[in-house]
């Protein structure tokens, strides 16, 4: 992982990983054709700029502290096939790629907080490290309930 100097290299750091996956949903969401999967990955993007926000407004001054609670973990992603995206994505490789990216998402605010030396900074980071699993929970709970379901 990147070695950062400063609080503010993280900070920096962390929000442009949060832009890029409020990119990557919003893309994800134009190459869906249910209206309801497509809404979900519009409301993950929003999530995503909600943290970018929060890493904004610390950067500026404003402490907020974020819950971090115990999230469970069904275990699905790792026993699913590596997917790339593509245009022609159907539903299951979208869920699977999105719950590849929030494990990604989690493992990188674990790391950022272990390297924060600001204990505030670091209960901010472990906060949305928890938020990243909670969205990969979700996901593997739409996978169970509608993907593994259907015969």
């Amino acid at each position: 992982m990147k070695r950062f100097s400063s609080t503010e290299e993280i900070l920096d750091f962390a929000i442009g990983e949060e832009q890029s996956a409020s990119d990557f949903y919003t893309a994800l969401a134009a190459q869906v054709k249910s209206p309801s999967v497509r809404r979900m990955f519009m409301e993950f993007s929003e999530e995503e700029l909600q943290h970018r926000n929060k890493l904004e407004n610390i950067k500026l001054g404003s402490v907020e502290y974020l819950p971090r609670d115990r999230v469970m973990d069904l275990g699905l992603e790792e026993v699913l096939v590596d997917v790339a995206p593509t245009d022609h994505m159907d539903y299951q490789d979208a869920l699977i790629l999105a719950m590849k990216k929030e494990k990604a998402a989690y493992m990188m605010y674990m790391r950022l907080a272990e390297a924060a030396s600001d204990p505030n900074l670091r209960e901010l980071l472990k906060g949305l490290a928890s938020q990243e699993a909670n969205h990969r929970l979700r996901f593997e709970i739409e996978y169970d309930e509608h993907v593994l379901t259907e015969d």
